[in-house]
């Protein structure tokens, strides 16, 4: 064996090893929210966000969002099980794949990257219980002028059970065009990077790419207390955040909420995890301001 084939072999096992510690790591961190979530339980007068983040666990998600999904469905139900996603990169790590493959939900996903789709159609696709009817993948750049007609000409009109949305870029501004459905939960990223007490958003360019906007990519969506206005002006109430300081999630106003509570968004803010390691949210902040945002 010459240097050139040892050293590709002992990069494979290397990259094997990384894999399986990285699932080990995911395994201890659900065992410990499972364990919280039962000590959380138990107690009369809990803080509502250690609650929350006792609900956290993957299987799919980039983050904790399939045990907090399958939380807030298990406390105000589920009508259709339709849901829509846009942002799903490769459809493997994305909010409803874990609805998808073991819930048998109905959705529709979208991505503006042909290569990204073209992997998750052939990853559901392997799936049995994925069909053609349950699982629509599209590949679409989206606009605020488009997404309607995304949604409607693919079969998805009035109310549905979720929408999740991540496109790092325009996310403010699609959310506010939307109208064609009704979603009863709304998952969406902020932006931490902005801070806790700005409401602004990046100002709307239909051919938004962050890294053409600043090489950080820090330069994008909107920051959480914008995006709770815009979810009262749209009748949603924010409910909470995940802990690595990525996700929001909503709640139509007209559903019951049992344990789940309406909040404030200091009530429930997360700096981002990965970017706080060494970056504080000033600085964080600092690097972006002079760029152009919009008051909300």
């Amino acid at each position: 064996m010459n240097l050139i084939d040892s050293y590709k072999r002992w990069k494979k096992i290397i990259l094997s090893l990384k894999k399986v510690n990285r699932r080990f790591e995911l395994l201890e961190s659900n065992i410990e929210n499972i364990v919280n979530e039962f000590h959380n339980d138990q107690k009369t007068n809990q803080n509502y966000k250690a609650f929350l983040r006792s609900k956290e666990y993957q299987i799919y998600s980039q983050n904790g969002e399939d045990g907090l999904l399958l939380y807030i469905f298990s406390e105000i139900g589920t009508t259709n099980r339709k849901a829509i996603e846009f942002g799903i990169g490769d459809g493997k790590q994305c909010n409803l794949a874990n609805l998808i493959i073991n819930f048998g939900w109905q959705t529709l996903m979208i991505d503006g990257n042909a290569n990204g789709v073209s992997k998750a159609k052939k990853y559901y696709k392997d799936h049995p219980n994925c069909s053609d009817s349950k699982v629509i993948i599209l590949n679409e750049f989206i606009t605020k002028e488009n997404i309607n007609a995304l949604f409607t000409n693919n079969g998805f009109n009035g109310e549905i059970d979720l929408l999740s949305i991540d496109i790092d870029g325009n996310d403010y501004w699609i959310w506010q065009a939307i109208h064609s459905v009704n979603p009863r939960v709304v998952v969406i990223e902020y932006n931490a990077s902005l801070g806790i007490d700005k409401s602004v958003s990046v100002e709307y360019d239909k051919s938004f790419y962050r890294y053409d906007k600043h090489k950080s990519g820090w330069y994008h969506g909107a920051s959480l207390v914008a995006l709770q206005k815009l979810g009262l002006e749209k009748g949603y109430n924010l409910i909470g955040c995940d802990s690595n300081g990525v996700n929001a999630f909503f709640i139509r106003n007209d559903i019951q909420l049992n344990k789940l509570t309406s909040v404030s968004p200091q009530e429930v803010y997360y700096t981002e995890k990965k970017r706080s390691q060494t970056h504080t949210q000033k600085e964080q902040f600092d690097i972006v301001k002079h760029l152009p945002f919009s008051e909300i």
